[in-house]
């Protein structure tokens, strides 16, 4: 049987605004506005097949004009979704954000009403699925009671976690250690653990709060400032080069993606590290939220002509 990765998440329509100067507030800032394909478990999916991982998603489809074009998209992309759920009665789910100038998300409203349908006994036809993946990547859009029953039942496979927002991070801090890998952002990772992170000296402490509760890895995303790494026996950070950013929407999507392709082939922490930054540029320089250039060969061209493989230092 072919190994696969199965994601349990969000596949949203995606709504992005961009100013062409200053964000006024409370006024109409002429800019751009785009319409396209996002959702974390989505994009950790399209990025994944984009990679050459065979990828099935479990999620949770409107029976409306948003939800019908989203289904084929993923079909064209060669996502299974066979797995996924179409709910007749509801709209899909939609995701608004407004960048500034540099491309940074300001804020975002999330309308995912939709995934509260995905209930326990729906799941349950999809253990064996889960079960039988080489790795399934939970994103917290999905209902806790849900969560905890995949991760509490479908012992055969390996969980990585993005925790999404620090709303719907909370509700997933007593299931930590069930995951081997997690991918919080700083604020993210302080209302998991509890532990206020003022800059990154307080990172070790927090990385080792995670591995006493049982992670195998923590990937704390740090923006510009990079990524803070810790498993139970080292620990390092990994500051990336600057760089121009088109769009900051789904940069740590393509990192995780990276996260369950490194796991998969079995890369060193340091190979870990420098490909999913790779796979971060990529992303990063592109207007779409799953950049067009992703796979493999591109991420280590972007890596050879940004000559990034020293921006690794150890505290």
């Amino acid at each position: 049987m072919e190994k696969y990765v199965t994601i349990l998440g969000g596949a949203n329509i995606d709504i992005v605004g961009k100013p062409y100067d200053n964000l006024n507030e409370y006024d109409s800032n002429p800019g751009r506005v785009k319409i396209s394909f996002g959702g974390v478990g989505r994009n950790i999916a399209e990025n994944l097949v984009k990679l050459g991982i065979s990828t099935k998603l479990i999620t949770a489809f409107g029976d409306d004009y948003f939800g019908k074009i989203l289904k084929t998209d993923l079909n064209n992309k060669g996502i299974d979704i066979s797995t996924s759920f179409t709910f007749s009665d509801s709209n899909n789910s939609i995701y608004l954000a407004l960048l500034d100038k540099e491309g940074e998300m300001v804020n975002a409203i999330n309308d995912m009403e939709i995934y509260n349908k995905v209930t326990i006994d729906l799941i349950k036809d999809k253990v064996d699925i889960i079960n039988n993946s080489h790795v399934c990547v939970i994103d917290t859009n999905i209902p806790i009671d849900v969560i905890e029953f995949v991760v509490k039942t479908c012992t055969g496979t390996t969980f990585f976690l993005d925790p999404v927002s620090t709303v719907k991070a909370l509700k997933i801090k007593h299931l930590l250690p069930y995951f081997h890998t997690i991918k919080p952002n700083r604020y993210e990772a302080e209302v998991l653990s509890d532990i206020k992170i003022d800059n990154i000296l307080d990172l070790p402490k927090v990385t080792t709060y995670f591995t006493n509760q049982g992670v195998k890895r923590v990937f704390i995303s740090l923006g510009r400032e990079g990524v803070y790494y810790g498993d139970k026996d080292y620990q390092t950070y990994y500051q990336p080069k600057e760089m121009k950013i088109t769009n900051a929407s789904g940069a740590g999507d393509a990192y995780l993606a990276v996260l369950v392709y490194a796991y998969i082939y079995k890369f060193s922490i340091e190979e870990t590290l420098r490909f999913a930054q790779g796979a971060s540029y990529l992303t990063l320089m592109s207007e779409d939220t799953v950049s067009t250039s992703m796979s493999v060969s591109n991420i280590k061209k972007i890596l050879q002509e940004m000559e990034d493989g020293k921006c690794i230092k150890t505290i």
